[in-house]
C-alpha cells in the first residue's frame, strides 16, 4: 500500500491537470480536507478515464477511445474498487487514493455503486426517455459524487437534509456540463437529451445537433438551465451548514459551474459555437464574491424547490 503522501500528491497532480476550477476551489478547503478532496477526485477521474478509455478525459481530437470492451472496462473499475474499500492493495494509485479516503471519511460501497451505476448506463450506450431519465444519470454520475463530497466535509451520515443538498449540487454541475456539451456529446455519439424534449421541439431523431435545429436546441438548453438554477440554489442552503472555509470553497465551485450555464443560457444559438469556459479573471470575481457570501452566510433559496430529490433518484434508480 502506497503513503498516505504520495497518494495526496498523486492526486493533486490529478486534480490540477483535469480540473482547473474544481483544483482552484479546493485550495479554499482547510488542508485536511483539501487533500481528501484531490483523493476522492483522483478515483472519479480515474474512472471516468477507464470507462470512456480516455487519458484524463482527452484522447486524439476529443472523441472517446474504442468502446468495443466497454462491459469489460466497467468490470475492472467495480473490482478494484471493491479492492480499495477493503482496504487491499490495486495496484493503481487513484483506486488507492479512494480506499485510503473511504475509510477516513466513512464513504460505503453503496455510495460507490451509485457512481458507477452512471458509467454502467454509458456502457450500455443509454439514451433518456424523459427528464426523470436525464435527472437519474445526474444522479449518478455527479449528485452521488456530491454525497461522497460531503461525507468528506464531514457531513455526518443521518444529516439526511444536508446529504440532499449536496446531492443537489452535484445535480447542478453536470447539468450545465450537458448544457455546454450538447454539441461535443453528439460527436462522440452520446446524447443526454430526453427524448421527450426532443420530440416536443419537433427534432428528428439524431438531428438536434444540425444548424436548422440550433434554435430549438437553445430552448433545450434553457430548459436545463432553469433546473440547473434550482438544485443550484438548493445546494446553498446546505453549504450555510459547513464550516466557513468548505462553505467557502462551495460556493466558489457553484458560482463558477453555474456561470457556465448562465453564459450558455445568454449565447442562446451562438453557444456552441466555440467552447464556453470560465476566465481565470472570472474564477477570481466568484471566489472573491464567495468569501462574502460564506461570510454573510444568509443563503436564499429557489424561489421553486427542485423536482427531483435526492430520495426520489435513488428509488427511480432503484426500480430502473
Amino acid at each position: 500500500m502506497r503513503h498516505r503522501s504520495a497518494l495526496v500528491e498523486r492526486s493533486r497532480a490529478t486534480i490540477k491537470d483535469g480540473s482547473k476550477s474544481f483544483a482552484a476551489a479546493s485550495m479554499l478547503f482547510d488542508k485536511a480536507t483539501r487533500e481528501r478532496v484531490w483523493l476522492l477526485y483522483a478515483w472519479c477521474r480515474r474512472c471516468d478515464d477507464i470507462a470512456d478509455n480516455q487519458d484524463m478525459g482527452r484522447t486524439i481530437k476529443g472523441a472517446l477511445g474504442d468502446q468495443s470492451n466497454a462491459p469489460d472496462r466497467l468490470k475492472s473499475i467495480k473490482v478494484l474498487t471493491r479492492r480499495a474499500l477493503d482496504g487491499l492493495p490495486t495496484a493503481d494509485a487513484a483506486f488507492d487514493a479512494f480506499g485510503l479516503v473511504a475509510q477516513e471519511c466513512g464513504i460505503t460501497q453503496g455510495m460507490a455503486d451509485d457512481v458507477i451505476a452512471g458509467f454502467a448506463l454509458d456502457a450500455q450506450d443509454w439514451r433518456p426517455r424523459g427528464e426523470g431519465d436525464l435527472m437519474r444519470y445526474c444522479y449518478h454520475v455527479a449528485g452521488a459524487v456530491g454525497v461522497m463530497m460531503a461525507k468528506v466535509m464531514g457531513v455526518p451520515a443521518d444529516d439526511e437534509e444536508t446529504l440532499d443538498q449536496a446531492c443537489d449540487l452535484g445535480l447542478a454541475f453536470q447539468l450545465a456540463n450537458i448544457a455546454r456539451d450538447l454539441v461535443e456529446d453528439d460527436a462522440a455519439g452520446r446524447c443526454y437529451v430526453p427524448m421527450e424534449w426532443l420530440a416536443e421541439e419537433d427534432i428528428e431523431p439524431g438531428q438536434h445537433t444540425k444548424p436548422h435545429h440550433r434554435t430549438e436546441l437553445a430552448d433545450i438548453a434553457d430548459k436545463m438551465i432553469l433546473i440547473m438554477d434550482r438544485h443550484a440554489k438548493s445546494a446553498r442552503l446546505g453549504a450555510a451548514k459547513l464550516p466557513f472555509r468548505s462553505r467557502w470553497a462551495i460556493l466558489s465551485a457553484t458560482r463558477i459551474y453555474s456561470d457556465i450555464g448562465y453564459e450558455v443560457r445568454k449565447r442562446r444559438e451562438a453557444a456552441w459555437d466555440s467552447r464556453v469556459y470560465t476566465s481565470k479573471a472570472a474564477k477570481l470575481r466568484h471566489v472573491s464574491a464567495a468569501f462574502f457570501e460564506a461570510l454573510a452566510n444568509t443563503p436564499r433559496g429557489p424561489d421553486e424547490l427542485p423536482r427531483w430529490t435526492r430520495s426520489q433518484l435513488a428509488e427511480k434508480a432503484a426500480t430502473a
